[in-house]
């Protein structure tokens, strides 16, 4: 493949639910008429998108366009290849929370997302690795659909935005305990918590920033792990938030290349937007799997960092 050609052979992989979307349409209608081979196939069952990077053949680049999900099953499909065989991924994103293009400044618009397909080149990115299971933006363990708004106003103004709705998730009543081992190179914990996040990009949850110092090529995950706080340990916990140690009493933060999960009892995970379930699991960071097109400031690049 000719990483330098400008008129691209390119297939668009669009999740069916957003085949109705004009400025999507009017996007490829205008980079096809500046001379770009675009096909577009639509996914209608799950499993489709995978398929068809399977059957994409020579193409210069594959574009995602859908929610997490889709870009979840895109990866799959470009993991099930050889390395030298790994299309270059672009992602438009046309999902409700769209975590891992937001976090990498991809633009929300699709004429812009689409251009910048077009337009851009691949840097190599490192994609997560959950047993068989691939995710390229974060696995959530306890974490997701719990995530509030209710927390008081006098903690909001102590954590600010994106620490609050954390911490609102760890509040939360319906938030379940799950008792368990984590293992890192040369560490150990044992313990019981509600959730842990283990991050390739920054955010998850519809926005939340759960691991800013992420970076999608630095051959790490970054690991935020939340243990039970008791009630009076609210205000010590939410510092901790804010600070972000390996060493928390309540909530630690880590960058590994790798960590070992092991419970009790089988839990639920959701990886992308994809569930999953582990008892036991092993997390690693595999380098500069795939090509992905970003912005040049992309904030989850390295080389972006000041």
């Amino acid at each position: 493949m000719d990483s330098g050609a400008r008129s691209r052979n390119v297939q668009l992989i669009l999740n069916g639910k957003a085949a109705g979307n004009d400025a999507l349409q009017t996007a490829v209608e205008r980079q096809r008429a500046a001379g770009h081979s675009i096909e577009v196939r639509v996914t209608l069952e799950k499993g489709d998108a995978r398929r068809f990077v399977a059957e994409a053949g020579e193409v210069y680049l594959l574009i995602a366009a859908g929610g997490d999900g889709t870009l979840n099953e895109v990866v799959h499909g470009l993991m099930d290849l050889p390395t030298v065989a790994r299309h270059v991924l672009g992602v438009v994103p046309l999902g409700t929370a769209n975590d891992f293009a937001i976090g990498c400044g991809i633009p929300r618009d699709p004429e812009e997302a689409l251009a910048l397909c077009m337009e851009g080149e691949g840097v190599p990115v490192d994609v997560g690795k959950a047993n068989e299971h691939w995710f390229l933006n974060a696995a959530s363990i306890g974490f997701g659909a719990e995530i509030t708004a209710s927390t008081s106003p006098e903690l909001k103004r102590l954590l600010g935005h994106a620490a609050y709705t954390v911490m609102g998730a760890i509040l939360a009543t319906n938030v379940r305990h799950y008792q368990g081992k984590l293992t890192f190179p040369g560490r150990e914990i044992i313990g019981t918590g509600p959730m842990a996040i283990v991050g390739n990009g920054c955010q998850a949850g519809g926005g939340v920033q759960v691991a800013p110092r992420a970076r999608i090529d630095d051959g790490l995950l970054d690991v935020l792990a939340v243990r039970e706080i008791p009630a009076l340990a609210l205000l010590t916990a939410a510092r901790e938030l804010q600070e972000l140690s390996p060493d928390g009493e309540y909530i630690s933060y880590w960058q590994t290349p790798w960590a070992e999960v092991h419970t009790k009892e089988a839990i639920p995970v959701n990886l992308d937007g994809e569930p999953a379930q582990f008892s036991k699991v092993r997390y690693e960071a595999v380098p500069k799997a795939i090509r992905l097109i970003v912005p040049p400031n992309c904030p989850l690049l390295s080389a972006t960092v000041k």
